[in-house]
């Protein structure tokens, strides 16, 4: 056409306002479903990937309570008093083990798994403290403990059992002239009360006092042969830390 005019009747390029509003309409339409669908499995997986992580921290605290009950030792308070350093209840332990961890000196520790309480609830934690001779094993907790750290986390609960020379389980194991023969950990939800299958019981090396398993030992309380005898069997340690 001449003069470089176009028709009136051309089609204008791009969209018109109807369809800018229909688009605008349709992809607002496919993020509500999305956000609707995304609303309902991303609370599923969040709660799948906190209960993985709890297992794992659950299965790293028991390793830790099966491998520092395996190692107690039979230590005395001092020169004079012969029961080891040994005090068992349900909700917690004390006992002398050799010392662990990258910034700690060769030599003993007291050791103090116990439960304590947190801002959810009550936690097992581990502390420890360099031994040294003692007049009283009553005076353990003026001793300077490290900072507790926590093994096992609510909802999770941690009882603890002790076996004697018979097998049979007590719920504290004070006073006595051996050390357990083992310590049953016994995990439970505390929620739903149910006993979780990570329980388990951790044999203790040694029970009576080194002279004791000498074979020619006379006059040692409590140093019975079957224990002697087990005392000076090595334990069959599986991966993880637990013993059978």
């Amino acid at each position: 056409m001449r003069g470089g005019r176009r028709p009136k009747d051309r089609p204008e390029a791009g969209f018109t306002l109807i369809e800018t509003l229909i688009a605008t309409a349709l992809f607002l339409i496919v993020v509500a479903a999305l956000a609707t669908i995304t609303g309902q499995w991303l609370p599923s997986w969040d709660h799948g990937i906190a209960r993985v992580q709890r297992a794992e921290q659950l299965a790293f605290g028991i390793d830790r309570i099966a491998a520092d009950l395996a190692a107690a030792q039979f230590v005395s308070p001092n020169a004079k008093m012969k029961n080891p350093i040994f005090d068992g209840t349900e909700l917690g332990v004390t006992f002398v083990r050799g010392a662990v961890g990258p910034n700690t000196r060769p030599g003993l520790e007291i050791v103090r798994l116990a439960e304590i309480g947190s801002e959810r609830g009550p936690v097992l934690a581990r502390a420890s403290a360099p031994f040294v001779p003692l007049p009283d094993p009553n005076v353990i907790s003026s001793l300077k403990f490290s900072e507790p750290v926590v093994l096992v986390r609510s909802p999770f609960r941690v009882l603890f059992a002790y076996a004697g020379p018979d097998g049979g389980w007590q719920a504290t194991w004070r006073g006595a002239d051996k050390l357990p023969r083992a310590v049953r950990v016994t995990v439970r939800d505390a929620v739903s009360g149910e006993t979780l299958a990570v329980s388990s019981a951790i044999t203790i090396h040694v029970e009576v006092a080194p002279e004791c398993i000498k074979a020619n030992a006379q006059n040692c309380a409590g140093a019975a042969p079957a224990a002697a005898a087990a005392a000076t069997t090595p334990a069959t340690q599986n991966p993880g830390g637990r013993n059978e």
